[in-house]
C-alpha cells in the first residue's frame, strides 16, 4: 500500500486512477483487504473487529457502486475488460457476506451473498466473452485469469458460513464449478509461465487461498480418512507459496524495481 499510494501521488493519478480501464478495478482491495482483517480481529476483539469490517463494508459497496456506474457511462472497448473487473463487486460482496456471517448478521449475510452472485453472473458473462472472443490479455495481466477461480471458491466459502458449514445442492453446485475453474488453471499453467514476475502474480494468491479454504470446509464437512494430514497439507503448501511470493515481492520493492513507472502506457495501450 505504502509503494502504491507513492506511486499514485508521484504519477499524478489521483483523479485519473478510478476511471483507469486497467488499474481501476484493483483499487477496490484497499477497502476489501480491511474486511478480511477485520474478521481477523474480531475472534480476539469483537467490537473493534466489527467496527473495522462494516466500515470497510460499507466503503467497498459505496466503491463498488461508483466504479459500476463508470463502467456504464466509460467509453469500454470488449478488449480492456479483465478478469480483475470481478473484484469490486464479486470479491467485495462474496466477503462481506462470509464476513457478516461470521459476526451473526444473518440478513445482512444472504443481502451481500445475493449482490455479490449476482454481480459474478452479470460480469463472469462479459469477462469470458472477452477471454473467448477478444486477443489475448497483455502479458502482465494474464496472472489475472487465476482471479478466474476466485468467484465460485469465495461464493463456496460464504455459503459454509451462512449455512454453519453443511453440505447442500447450493454448496455442491459452487464447488463443482471450482472444480471445472481449477482443471482450467492446469490448462493455464505454460500461459503462466511465460510472465515476467510483477504486481499481477498476487492474482493467484487470493485465487488459490480461497480454493484451499474451500477444500479445507469440505474436509471439516465429510468424513475424510486423513482428514487433518489433507489439511496440514493444504495449507503447509498455501503457506510457502505466499512465502514464494514475497520474498522477490520485497527484494523488488527495495530495489525500487516492482512499481516501474513506465509500465502504465503499454498496458493502458494494450
Amino acid at each position: 500500500m505504502i509503494w502504491y499510494a507513492r506511486d499514485v501521488v508521484r504519477g499524478g493519478r489521483l483523479r485519473t486512477e478510478l476511471k483507469d480501464p486497467v488499474f481501476a478495478p484493483f483499487t477496490a482491495l484497499v477497502v476489501i483487504v480491511p474486511m478480511l482483517l477485520g474478521v481477523a480481529l474480531g475472534g480476539h476483539a469483537r467490537a473493534a473487529g466489527e467496527a473495522v469490517f462494516l466500515v470497510a463494508l460499507v466503503l467497498t459497496v459505496a466503491l463498488g457502486g461508483w466504479l459500476s456506474g463508470e463502467w456504464i457511462i466509460a467509453d469500454l472497448q470488449l478488449a480492456q475488460w479483465h478478469p480483475g473487473y470481478f473484484l469490486p463487486t464479486v470479491a467485495g460482496g462474496l466477503i462481506a457476506a462470509g464476513g457478516s456471517a461470521a459476526f451473526g448478521h444473518g440478513t445482512l449475510a444472504m443481502l451481500m451473498f445475493g449482490y455479490g452472485v449476482i454481480c459474478w453472473l452479470v460480469l463472469g458473462s462479459i469477462i469470458l466473452l472477452r477471454l473467448f472472443t477478444a486477443p489475448t490479455l497483455p502479458m502482465a495481466l494474464r496472472p489475472t485469469i487465476a482471479i478466474e477461480v476466485a468467484p465460485p471458491a469465495v461464493a463456496g466459502n460464504a455459503w459454509f458460513l451462512i449455512n454453519g458449514g453443511h453440505l447442500d445442492a447450493i454448496s455442491a453446485g459452487l464447488a463443482g464449478y471450482a472444480v471445472l475453474m481449477v482443471l482450467v488453471q492446469l490448462r493455464m499453467i505454460p500461459v503462466y509461465r511465460q510472465v515476467p514476475f510483477g504486481p499481477g502474480w498476487w492474482a493467484y494468491s487470493f485465487s488459490y487461498a480461497a480454493v484451499v479454504t474451500l477444500a479445507v470446509g469440505w474436509l471439516g464437512a465429510e468424513p475424510v480418512p486423513g482428514r487433518t494430514a489433507w489439511i496440514a497439507v493444504l495449507l503447509g503448501v498455501l503457506t510457502v507459496a505466499v512465502v514464494a511470493l514475497s520474498i522477490p515481492t520485497v527484494r523488488r520493492l527495495a530495489q525500487g524495481s516492482y512499481l516501474p513507472s513506465t509500465a502504465r502506457e503499454p498496458a493502458q495501450r494494450s
